[in-house]
């Protein structure tokens, strides 16, 4: 079986159309459509990013039951039966506040998205999919692609909190122990309902989760190399009872190749996917899907049949993430913390220091009438320049990841599937160098999050912070530092984040290490290239982008 059709622009020899090292092309429109189609087909994707597409999915709970087991009766039998299976007392006292632990952001008053009411209920990212006459609930794109922003979600941003993972392994501890009889009495669920559950017992055998080494990172690469070591070698990596029970064994079960999810609107200006760039053929969302099935136990032969017979599907959801759109920093916080002249002149250090590596970004202050227009415009990006072929460069920063592919790829490219749709992944020494654009709504910053802001980024390693702590973008004026363009120092950022262990960020543990940057970039022969004036311009002029 070929899927060849969907390997448009994605092969490993594409180039961006332009001249010289950079492109001004962005692709927004990835698939070329005309205005009105491109305009329907964002609308359907937008639904696809809330509503999880791939209806073959296994790995689902039973909704009714989800929801049945905070009802208010003091007696619930479901509960004591769960309490029972968790040894303990379940914390949580509503869906929302699963969702809330979960990183899941409600959806904004003024939301026009299509989903159903119980998908709108529980947030973004929760998704209620209608199985064979029952419904059940899993999570969406927007699980991990979604984020709140002072206040407003914005798609296509990193979820700075998702557990996603952490989920898995609880599925992974209590889905075996849940016996079907015993909930379709406690439940009384139809014979639709325990099914779905038993096939979910089913999946999660051949699933393999791992708990990020520190909270708001991602460990699919560790999820999906696990997963495929419980199943068979074939092909179709069939699910296979006594490789379930013993695994075969993987490096990954115990180094740390974590990241955290990747921001949507930097994928129309490259070729290479992943932050180590490793994914050098294929649509990153085919990729996704099939990261995300393997990671929930599914047969990928149905698998593969989906994919076959949901072109459109997948063509719209592809178009609406190319089409996301960064934020803007003056859409978000206040012009007093904003100072045009002083990001003007951040761009000539910008340019000496950084512009080879992560692009150029021509500026509304560059037009002939620049002093007619508003700060706004001034400040506005017109044009982005990154490289016709996404490069990936070793610059010294923590080497979990990469190194992490060398026990992913193997497996993963003698699919059947893989071949079918084209994918091709192929481990690389070091990392992305990525575009730019909205990096002042990105903090921590690299990509395991050991820097917490623009100045940590800009100072040199043995001096940045070894520990900080994290927390929601809520308060501007509490939870973000504006001059330095990311979390406050530990010593001012807010108590309540200091009192939660696992909002500590420490940089001396594996996998999170916030060294690079250093030689050949900010330091020559040990000596900082840059004074701090130009590094706070810098941090200016990024604002801007």
């Amino acid at each position: 079986m070929t899927l060849s059709a969907f390997a448009t622009d994605w092969q490993r020899d594409f180039t961006l159309p332009g001249e010289g090292r950079f492109t001004t092309e962005t692709r927004a429109n990835i698939l070329e459509l005309p205005a009105e189609r491109w305009t329907q087909a964002l609308a359907r994707g937008r639904r696809h990013v809330f509503s999880y597409p791939v209806t073959i999915t296994e790995l689902t709970i039973p909704y009714r039951a989800f929801m049945g087991f905070f009802e208010e009766r003091a007696n619930n039998p479901l509960k004591r039966w769960i309490q029972t299976l968790t040894r303990g007392v379940v914390p949580f006292k509503s869906p929302g506040e699963v969702m809330g632990w979960l990183g899941v952001h409600p959806f904004p008053s003024d939301d026009t998205t299509p989903v159903s009411a119980e998908e709108r209920a529980l947030g973004m990212g929760a998704s209620v999919l209608e199985m064979e006459g029952a419904k059940g609930l899993t999570f969406s794109c927007a699980a991990c692609h979604t984020a709140e922003l002072f206040g407003r979600p914005v798609v296509g941003l990193t979820n700075r909190f998702p557990r996603a993972n952490e989920f898995f392994t609880h599925g992974q501890n209590l889905l075996p122990l849940a016996d079907p009889r015993l909930f379709q009495m406690l439940t009384r669920a139809t014979p639709a309902e325990r099914a779905l559950l038993e096939r979910a017992r089913h999946a999660v055998t051949s699933v393999g989760a791992k708990k990020p080494a520190a909270l708001g990172l991602d460990t699919s690469l560790a999820q999906v190399a696990l997963s495929l070591a419980k199943r068979g070698t074939d092909e179709y990596a069939a699910r296979l009872a006594q490789t379930a029970r013993r695994p075969r064994p993987n490096p990954l079960s115990r180094e740390v190749a974590d990241s955290k999810p990747a921001v949507w609107w930097n994928v129309k200006y490259k070729t290479r996917w992943l932050s180590d760039g490793s994914i050098v053929q294929g649509n990153p969302i085919l990729t996704n899907f099939l990261w995300n099935e393997i990671g929930r136990g599914v047969d990928l032969k149905n698998l593969e049949d989906w994919i076959a017979e949901n072109r459109d599907t997948i063509d719209d959801l592809t178009a609406a993430v190319f089409a996301t759109q960064a934020p803007a920093y003056l859409d978000f916080l206040p012009a007093e913390s904003f100072d045009l002249a002083l990001a003007k002149a951040g761009q000539a250090p910008y340019e000496a220091t950084c512009m080879r590596c992560h692009g150029r970004y021509e500026k509304g202050w560059e037009a002939p009438d620049a002093e007619q227009l508003s700060v706004k415009a001034q400040a506005r990006t017109v044009r982005v320049h990154y490289h016709r072929k996404t490069p990936v460069i070793d610059v010294g920063t923590d080497p979990g990841r990469h190194r992490g592919m060398r026990h992913f790829a193997g497996p993963l490219n003698r699919l059947a599937i893989s071949r079918a749709i084209e994918t091709i992944v192929e481990p690389q020494q070091g990392y992305v160098p990525p575009p730019l654009v909205g990096i002042w709504a990105r903090w921590p910053y690299f990509h395991n999050n050991s820097a917490p802001s623009l100045c940590a980024v800009l100072t040199r390693a043995a001096e940045r912070p070894v520990r900080y702590v994290s927390g929601p973008a809520v308060n501007p004026a509490t939870d973000y530092d504006a001059e330095c363009g990311g979390y406050p120092e530990l010593a001012k950022a807010p108590a309540a984040w200091r009192a939660r262990s696992e909002h500590v960020f420490d940089t001396r543990k594996p996998g999170l290490g916030n060294g690079g940057h250093d030689e050949g970039i900010f330091l020559r022969e040990g000596r900082e290239v840059l004074t701090p004036t130009q590094k706070r311009a810098i941090i200016e002029f990024l604002k801007t982008l």
